[in-house]
């Protein structure tokens, strides 16, 4: 099971390799305006918002809807080659595209923490660093059309649907115990946990949608920009190879640092997008930011919950969802009207989704839940 979810997370993530580094500038390319880019990017994590909500209505994350999530994720994939030229398309493609992809992966990390348990799913988790490194160091090389990009992101999610159709035969048994967990997450109650994990998200915006598009822009090579997006995902592979003894610590104290680590990120950004040197320190807190909050989060989280498969969507769905969707939109309307202040916008997001995370803590002290 070992290897069959590492090669999983590989292949995973090397198709979140293609479409936040290359589709970007394929799309610029093709003469797309920042807001455009902005709401098609925005619409993958806006489904994937919503899609928790049809759980909780009745809708049963099981092996059936997982399968018809891997098909979903498929014809999407053929379908860019067709849309790739017309907004309206290309906007539908990426609504199916994020319906399958937000589906397939939060299943697969409820099966991963139930069988590697949280020290050592990182150690599995770090695969996926690797695939999405591997395509940016590949596809540089070979980017001379949008076709390319198109037929990289084609034969990797034939690849992950192969492999995640094998593990949900293989793990039938648990996940339908998952899926009959009564559901005790309450948003309301837990608002500010859940703010501040979303908000640290819509801080990403800019970085995954434009980071590409603002380095180049300020004359930075494309060759050297794929070079700082995998010196990034290098300090992530170590960070999660060797997390499990912070794991072992107080989550909420790693979530309260990796979030002002990332403003922290964000703000050099801002202050120097041409000076190597401190670009290269932006990328090696991606450690934090990016490695050490997520397993800190889904850990914690699936040990708040009883229904762990839901809490899971729920993070997927309303974090990297709604806080994916928030924070593209943005984004591409802040590059262009505004393009100098883009990190400094997502600066004071991360800094209030520290905050935010702060007070849930202090309210934990007094609560039994923990």
């Amino acid at each position: 099971m070992q290897f069959i979810l590492s090669l999983f997370y590989f292949l995973y993530f090397a198709i979140i390799g293609v479409y936040i580094i290359f589709l970007p500038k394929v799309l610029s390319i093709l003469s797309y305006s920042p807001s455009e880019i902005g709401i098609i990017f925005a619409a993958g994590p806006l489904v994937r918002f919503l899609l928790p909500f049809a759980f909780v209505k009745g809708l049963k994350l099981n092996n059936k809807t997982f399968n018809l999530a891997i098909f979903i994720m498929l014809v999407s994939s053929i379908s860019f080659y067709f849309c790739i030229d017309t907004f309206y398309g290309l906007l539908f493609s990426n609504i199916g595209l994020g319906m399958g992809l937000s589906v397939i992966l939060p299943f697969v990390e409820v099966i991963s923490l139930d069988t590697m348990k949280k020290e050592r799913y990182g150690k599995i988790r770090l695969f996926g660093s690797i695939g999405f490194i591997f395509v940016a160091l590949v596809l540089v090389k070979y980017l001379s059309s949008p076709q390319i990009a198109l037929n990289y992101l084609l034969v990797f999610a034939s690849l992950t649907a192969l492999v995640a159709f094998v593990i949900a035969r293989s793990t039938s048994t648990n996940t339908k115990e998952y899926a009959q967990q009564t559901n005790d997450i309450n948003l309301l109650t837990d608002w500010k946990l859940w703010l501040g994990l979303t908000l640290m998200q819509v801080s990403f915006g800019p970085f995954y949608n434009f980071f590409t598009i603002y380095e180049t822009d300020h004359g930075i090579s494309l060759d050297m920009t794929i070079y700082l997006w995998s010196f990034g995902v290098l300090a992530e592979i170590v960070m999660l190879y060797y997390q499990a003894r912070f794991l072992r610590k107080n989550l909420l104290l790693i979530l309260k640092i990796t979030t002002f680590a990332t403003a922290l990120r964000w703000f050099l950004l801002f202050l120097f997008p041409q000076n190597l040197v401190m670009l290269f320190l932006s990328q090696l807190l991606h450690a934090l930011s990016f490695a050490l909050f997520h397993s800190a989060a889904i850990s914690y989280l699936f040990y708040l919950y009883k229904h762990k498969a839901l809490a899971q969507q729920f993070f997927s769905g309303i974090t990297y969802g709604l806080g994916g969707f928030v924070g593209a939109l943005y984004a591409g309307y802040v590059y262009e009207l505004f393009p100098r202040y883009l990190f400094l916008s997502s600066t004071f997001i991360a800094l209030l989704a520290s905050w935010f995370i702060y007070l849930w803590s202090r309210k934990t002290l007094t609560s039994s839940k923990i």
